[in-house]
Protein backbone atom coordinates (compact mmCIF):
# COMPACT_ATOMS: atom_id res chain seq x y z
CA UNK A 1 0.00 0.00 0.00
CA UNK A 2 2.85 2.37 0.84
CA UNK A 3 4.56 1.49 -2.46
CA UNK A 4 1.37 2.35 -4.38
CA UNK A 5 1.14 5.63 -2.47
CA UNK A 6 4.72 6.58 -3.37
CA UNK A 7 4.16 5.73 -7.04
CA UNK A 8 0.99 7.83 -7.06
CA UNK A 9 2.84 10.79 -5.51
CA UNK A 10 5.69 10.52 -8.01
CA UNK A 11 3.32 10.27 -11.01
CA UNK A 12 1.26 13.19 -9.72
CA UNK A 13 4.40 15.28 -9.33
CA UNK A 14 5.52 14.48 -12.86
CA UNK A 15 2.09 15.44 -14.19
CA UNK A 16 2.26 18.78 -12.37
CA UNK A 17 5.76 19.44 -13.68
CA UNK A 18 4.76 18.60 -17.26
CA UNK A 19 1.69 20.83 -17.02
CA UNK A 20 3.78 23.69 -15.65
CA UNK A 21 6.41 23.30 -18.34
CA UNK A 22 3.72 23.39 -21.05
CA UNK A 23 2.35 26.64 -19.67
CA UNK A 24 5.84 28.13 -19.49
CA UNK A 25 6.63 27.51 -23.17
CA UNK A 26 7.01 30.56 -25.40
CA UNK A 27 6.91 30.42 -29.20
CA UNK A 28 8.07 33.18 -31.54
CA UNK A 29 6.50 33.50 -34.98
CA UNK A 30 8.60 35.28 -37.58
CA UNK A 31 6.26 36.57 -40.27
CA UNK A 32 7.64 37.50 -43.65
CA UNK A 33 5.40 40.52 -43.10
CA UNK A 34 2.90 40.83 -40.27
CA UNK A 35 0.84 43.22 -42.43
CA UNK A 36 0.36 40.58 -45.11
CA UNK A 37 -3.01 38.82 -44.99
CA UNK A 38 -1.56 35.39 -45.65
CA UNK A 39 0.95 35.77 -42.83
CA UNK A 40 -1.81 36.95 -40.52
CA UNK A 41 -3.65 33.70 -41.18
CA UNK A 42 -0.51 31.67 -40.43
CA UNK A 43 -0.20 33.65 -37.19
CA UNK A 44 -3.77 32.74 -36.26
CA UNK A 45 -2.83 29.09 -36.67
CA UNK A 46 0.27 29.51 -34.53
CA UNK A 47 -1.77 31.20 -31.80
CA UNK A 48 -4.41 28.47 -31.92
CA UNK A 49 -1.79 25.75 -31.41
CA UNK A 50 -0.17 27.72 -28.58
CA UNK A 51 -3.49 28.33 -26.83
CA UNK A 52 -4.41 24.67 -27.17
CA UNK A 53 -1.15 23.69 -25.44
CA UNK A 54 -1.28 26.42 -22.82
CA UNK A 55 1.80 28.12 -24.29
CA UNK A 56 2.49 31.76 -25.16
CA UNK A 57 3.19 33.13 -28.63
CA UNK A 58 4.58 36.38 -30.01
CA UNK A 59 4.92 37.71 -33.56
CA UNK A 60 7.80 39.51 -35.30
CA UNK A 61 7.33 41.58 -38.46
CA UNK A 62 9.92 40.68 -41.10
CA UNK A 63 8.71 43.48 -43.42
CA UNK A 64 9.52 41.29 -46.47
CA UNK A 65 13.18 41.89 -45.62
CA UNK A 66 15.42 38.84 -45.39
CA UNK A 67 18.22 40.68 -43.60
CA UNK A 68 15.85 42.10 -40.98
CA UNK A 69 14.29 38.69 -40.37
CA UNK A 70 17.71 37.10 -39.90
CA UNK A 71 18.62 39.74 -37.31
CA UNK A 72 15.30 39.28 -35.51
CA UNK A 73 15.95 35.56 -35.11
CA UNK A 74 19.48 36.19 -33.84
CA UNK A 75 18.14 38.67 -31.28
CA UNK A 76 15.54 36.17 -30.05
CA UNK A 77 18.17 33.45 -29.74
CA UNK A 78 20.43 35.78 -27.77
CA UNK A 79 17.60 36.84 -25.47
CA UNK A 80 16.90 33.29 -24.35
CA UNK A 81 13.28 34.31 -23.87
CA UNK A 82 11.73 31.76 -26.24
CA UNK A 83 11.74 27.98 -26.45
CA UNK A 84 10.79 27.55 -30.09
CA UNK A 85 10.09 29.43 -33.27
CA UNK A 86 8.03 29.17 -36.44
CA UNK A 87 9.19 31.08 -39.49
CA UNK A 88 7.59 32.15 -42.74
CA UNK A 89 10.89 32.86 -44.50
CA UNK A 90 11.75 35.85 -46.67
CA UNK A 91 15.06 34.27 -47.72
CA UNK A 92 14.66 30.51 -47.80
CA UNK A 93 18.39 29.91 -48.23
CA UNK A 94 20.06 32.74 -46.30
CA UNK A 95 17.95 32.32 -43.16
CA UNK A 96 19.34 28.82 -42.57
CA UNK A 97 22.32 30.26 -40.66
CA UNK A 98 20.03 31.96 -38.14
CA UNK A 99 18.01 28.78 -37.69
CA UNK A 100 21.20 26.82 -37.04
CA UNK A 101 21.96 29.25 -34.21
CA UNK A 102 18.48 28.72 -32.76
CA UNK A 103 18.79 24.94 -32.95
CA UNK A 104 22.27 25.04 -31.39
CA UNK A 105 20.75 27.04 -28.51
CA UNK A 106 18.28 24.22 -27.87
CA UNK A 107 15.26 25.76 -29.58
CA UNK A 108 12.82 23.78 -31.71
CA UNK A 109 12.24 25.28 -35.12
CA UNK A 110 9.43 24.97 -37.67
CA UNK A 111 9.01 26.36 -41.19
CA UNK A 112 5.69 27.38 -42.76
CA UNK A 113 4.77 28.08 -46.41
CA UNK A 114 8.26 27.26 -47.78
CA UNK A 115 10.97 24.74 -46.91
CA UNK A 116 14.23 26.16 -45.56
CA UNK A 117 17.32 25.40 -47.64
CA UNK A 118 18.61 25.49 -51.22
CA UNK A 119 16.06 22.97 -52.57
CA UNK A 120 12.53 24.33 -52.59
CA UNK A 121 11.25 20.95 -53.76
CA UNK A 122 12.45 19.11 -50.66
CA UNK A 123 10.06 19.20 -47.71
CA UNK A 124 12.29 16.94 -45.64
CA UNK A 125 14.50 19.04 -43.29
CA UNK A 126 17.58 20.47 -45.03
CA UNK A 127 18.84 22.20 -41.88
CA UNK A 128 20.06 19.67 -39.36
CA UNK A 129 17.78 19.67 -36.34
CA UNK A 130 14.82 21.40 -38.03
CA UNK A 131 11.69 20.07 -36.37
CA UNK A 132 9.01 20.46 -39.03
CA UNK A 133 8.10 21.92 -42.42
CA UNK A 134 4.46 22.70 -43.22
CA UNK A 135 4.47 23.66 -46.90
CA UNK A 136 3.69 22.55 -50.41
CA UNK A 137 5.88 22.01 -53.46
CA UNK A 138 6.01 25.20 -55.58
CA UNK A 139 6.68 23.10 -58.68
CA UNK A 140 3.71 20.79 -58.10
CA UNK A 141 1.38 23.73 -57.53
CA UNK A 142 2.63 25.73 -60.51
CA UNK A 143 2.34 22.69 -62.76
CA UNK A 144 -1.29 22.14 -61.80
CA UNK A 145 -2.06 25.83 -62.35
CA UNK A 146 -0.46 25.90 -65.81
CA UNK A 147 -2.20 22.67 -66.81
CA UNK A 148 -5.51 24.40 -66.09
CA UNK A 149 -4.61 27.04 -68.68
CA UNK A 150 -3.56 24.34 -71.15
CA UNK A 151 -6.95 22.65 -70.79
CA UNK A 152 -8.79 25.93 -71.36
CA UNK A 153 -6.65 26.76 -74.40
CA UNK A 154 -6.83 23.36 -76.12
CA UNK A 155 -9.39 24.50 -78.71
CA UNK A 156 -7.96 27.99 -79.22
CA UNK A 157 -5.17 28.84 -81.66
CA UNK A 158 -3.70 31.18 -80.79
CA UNK A 159 -4.51 31.34 -77.10
CA UNK A 160 -2.97 34.52 -75.72
CA UNK A 161 -1.89 34.38 -72.09
CA UNK A 162 -0.61 36.97 -69.64
CA UNK A 163 1.36 35.73 -66.63
CA UNK A 164 1.37 37.59 -63.32
CA UNK A 165 4.05 36.49 -60.88
CA UNK A 166 5.01 37.96 -57.50
CA UNK A 167 8.63 38.97 -58.02
CA UNK A 168 11.11 36.94 -60.04
CA UNK A 169 13.91 37.85 -57.62
CA UNK A 170 12.22 35.60 -55.04
CA UNK A 171 13.57 32.05 -55.54
CA UNK A 172 10.12 30.52 -55.05
CA UNK A 173 8.51 32.87 -57.57
CA UNK A 174 11.30 32.31 -60.10
CA UNK A 175 10.74 28.57 -59.73
CA UNK A 176 7.00 28.94 -60.27
CA UNK A 177 7.56 31.23 -63.24
CA UNK A 178 9.95 28.80 -64.89
CA UNK A 179 7.38 26.03 -64.46
CA UNK A 180 4.68 28.23 -66.03
CA UNK A 181 6.94 28.86 -69.03
CA UNK A 182 7.89 25.20 -69.35
CA UNK A 183 4.34 23.80 -69.21
CA UNK A 184 2.80 26.44 -71.47
CA UNK A 185 5.77 26.32 -73.83
CA UNK A 186 5.03 22.71 -74.71
CA UNK A 187 1.90 23.82 -76.60
CA UNK A 188 2.39 25.71 -79.85
CA UNK A 189 -1.08 27.25 -79.74
CA UNK A 190 -0.35 29.08 -76.48
CA UNK A 191 1.30 32.47 -76.83
CA UNK A 192 2.65 34.23 -73.75
CA UNK A 193 2.11 37.88 -74.51
CA UNK A 194 3.39 39.62 -71.37
CA UNK A 195 4.64 38.98 -67.86
CA UNK A 196 3.65 41.24 -64.96
CA UNK A 197 5.37 41.30 -61.58
CA UNK A 198 2.53 42.02 -59.18
CA UNK A 199 4.45 41.80 -55.88
CA UNK A 200 1.31 40.40 -54.20
CA UNK A 201 -0.38 43.79 -54.47
CA UNK A 202 -3.70 44.49 -56.23
CA UNK A 203 -2.59 48.06 -56.94
CA UNK A 204 0.75 47.08 -58.48
CA UNK A 205 -1.00 44.35 -60.47
CA UNK A 206 -3.58 46.84 -61.75
CA UNK A 207 -0.84 49.13 -63.04
CA UNK A 208 1.18 46.28 -64.51
CA UNK A 209 -1.83 44.69 -66.19
CA UNK A 210 -2.91 48.02 -67.66
CA UNK A 211 0.52 48.34 -69.28
CA UNK A 212 0.54 44.70 -70.39
CA UNK A 213 -2.79 45.08 -72.17
CA UNK A 214 -1.22 47.75 -74.35
CA UNK A 215 1.29 45.21 -75.61
CA UNK A 216 -0.87 42.08 -75.66
CA UNK A 217 -4.13 42.17 -77.59
CA UNK A 218 -7.01 39.70 -77.67
CA UNK A 219 -6.17 38.16 -74.30
CA UNK A 220 -7.76 34.80 -73.49
CA UNK A 221 -6.26 33.79 -70.15
CA UNK A 222 -4.50 35.18 -67.08
CA UNK A 223 -2.24 32.84 -65.10
CA UNK A 224 -1.17 34.11 -61.69
CA UNK A 225 0.37 32.63 -58.57
CA UNK A 226 -1.67 34.89 -56.25
CA UNK A 227 -5.31 35.90 -55.88
CA UNK A 228 -4.17 39.40 -54.90
CA UNK A 229 -2.84 39.86 -58.43
CA UNK A 230 -6.15 38.93 -60.03
CA UNK A 231 -7.98 41.58 -58.01
CA UNK A 232 -6.02 44.29 -59.83
CA UNK A 233 -5.95 42.41 -63.14
CA UNK A 234 -9.74 42.07 -63.17
CA UNK A 235 -10.15 45.84 -62.88
CA UNK A 236 -7.64 46.48 -65.67
CA UNK A 237 -9.35 43.96 -67.96
CA UNK A 238 -12.77 45.50 -67.37
CA UNK A 239 -11.38 48.99 -67.97
CA UNK A 240 -9.91 47.74 -71.27
CA UNK A 241 -13.35 46.56 -72.40
CA UNK A 242 -13.07 42.82 -71.71
CA UNK A 243 -16.01 40.83 -70.38
CA UNK A 244 -13.99 39.15 -67.64
CA UNK A 245 -16.17 36.01 -67.22
CA UNK A 246 -15.40 35.15 -70.88
CA UNK A 247 -11.69 34.82 -70.03
CA UNK A 248 -9.88 32.16 -68.03
CA UNK A 249 -8.49 33.52 -64.75
CA UNK A 250 -6.33 31.26 -62.57
CA UNK A 251 -5.18 32.58 -59.19
CA UNK A 252 -3.32 31.23 -56.22
CA UNK A 253 -4.04 31.11 -52.52
CA UNK A 254 -7.72 30.13 -52.29
CA UNK A 255 -8.48 33.36 -50.45
CA UNK A 256 -12.03 34.27 -49.43
CA UNK A 257 -12.00 36.95 -52.13
CA UNK A 258 -10.89 34.43 -54.75
CA UNK A 259 -13.42 31.82 -53.67
CA UNK A 260 -16.25 34.35 -53.91
CA UNK A 261 -15.06 35.38 -57.40
CA UNK A 262 -15.11 31.73 -58.51
CA UNK A 263 -18.59 31.19 -57.06
CA UNK A 264 -19.81 34.26 -58.96
CA UNK A 265 -18.26 33.02 -62.22
CA UNK A 266 -15.79 35.90 -62.57
CA UNK A 267 -12.69 33.73 -61.99
CA UNK A 268 -12.22 30.12 -62.97
CA UNK A 269 -9.82 28.58 -60.46
CA UNK A 270 -7.28 29.11 -57.72
CA UNK A 271 -4.52 26.97 -56.32
CA UNK A 272 -5.36 26.18 -52.70
CA UNK A 273 -3.14 27.37 -49.88
CA UNK A 274 -3.96 26.66 -46.25
CA UNK A 275 -2.20 29.31 -44.12
CA UNK A 276 -4.04 28.66 -40.85
CA UNK A 277 -3.30 24.94 -41.13
CA UNK A 278 0.35 25.64 -41.96
CA UNK A 279 0.77 27.79 -38.87
CA UNK A 280 -1.19 25.43 -36.65
CA UNK A 281 0.65 22.27 -37.70
CA UNK A 282 4.09 23.91 -37.57
CA UNK A 283 3.50 25.37 -34.10
CA UNK A 284 1.85 22.20 -32.81
CA UNK A 285 4.87 20.13 -33.90
CA UNK A 286 7.33 22.59 -32.35
CA UNK A 287 5.43 22.57 -29.05
CA UNK A 288 5.09 18.80 -29.16
CA UNK A 289 8.83 18.39 -29.73
CA UNK A 290 9.53 20.70 -26.80
CA UNK A 291 7.33 18.46 -24.67
CA UNK A 292 9.29 15.42 -25.75
CA UNK A 293 6.66 14.04 -28.09
CA UNK A 294 7.38 12.37 -31.42
CA UNK A 295 6.11 14.64 -34.20
CA UNK A 296 5.81 14.54 -37.97
CA UNK A 297 8.68 16.32 -39.72
CA UNK A 298 6.65 17.11 -42.86
CA UNK A 299 3.14 18.34 -43.58
CA UNK A 300 2.74 18.37 -47.36
CA UNK A 301 -0.04 20.88 -47.89
CA UNK A 302 -0.85 19.45 -51.32
CA UNK A 303 -1.85 16.24 -49.53
CA UNK A 304 -3.21 17.26 -46.12
CA UNK A 305 -5.33 20.21 -47.22
CA UNK A 306 -9.08 20.00 -46.71
CA UNK A 307 -9.96 20.45 -50.40
CA UNK A 308 -8.56 19.66 -53.86
CA UNK A 309 -5.43 21.70 -54.68
CA UNK A 310 -7.03 23.31 -57.73
CA UNK A 311 -10.28 24.88 -56.56
CA UNK A 312 -12.95 25.36 -59.21
CA UNK A 313 -16.69 25.98 -59.01
CA UNK A 314 -17.25 22.24 -59.38
CA UNK A 315 -14.96 21.57 -56.41
CA UNK A 316 -16.75 24.20 -54.34
CA UNK A 317 -20.16 22.77 -55.24
CA UNK A 318 -18.94 19.36 -54.06
CA UNK A 319 -17.65 20.86 -50.79
CA UNK A 320 -20.34 23.37 -49.76
CA UNK A 321 -19.17 23.63 -46.14
CA UNK A 322 -15.53 24.37 -46.90
CA UNK A 323 -14.32 27.90 -46.11
CA UNK A 324 -11.17 29.76 -47.13
CA UNK A 325 -8.52 30.08 -44.42
CA UNK A 326 -7.67 33.72 -45.20
CA UNK A 327 -9.30 36.80 -46.63
CA UNK A 328 -6.83 37.72 -49.37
Amino acid sequence: MKLFKYIFIICSSLFILNSASAKDLKIAFFASSSENGYNQAIWEGVKAAATEAGAEAAIYNGEFNGTLQYTQIEDVVTSGEFDGLVICPNDTVGVAGALEQAIAAGMKVGAALFPIGPDLETLEPQVEGLTVTAAGSPTAGATMQAEGVVEFCKDKDPCNVIIIIGLKIYPFDKLRYDVFLDVLGQHSNIKIGSTVEGNYSPDISLTGMTDALQATKNVHAILSNADQHLIGAEIALADAGYNVPDLYLMGGGASAIGIEAIKEGRWDATYAYFPFTEGYEAAKAVIGALQGKKVNAVFDMNKVGAIDPIVTKEVLDANPNWEAEWEG
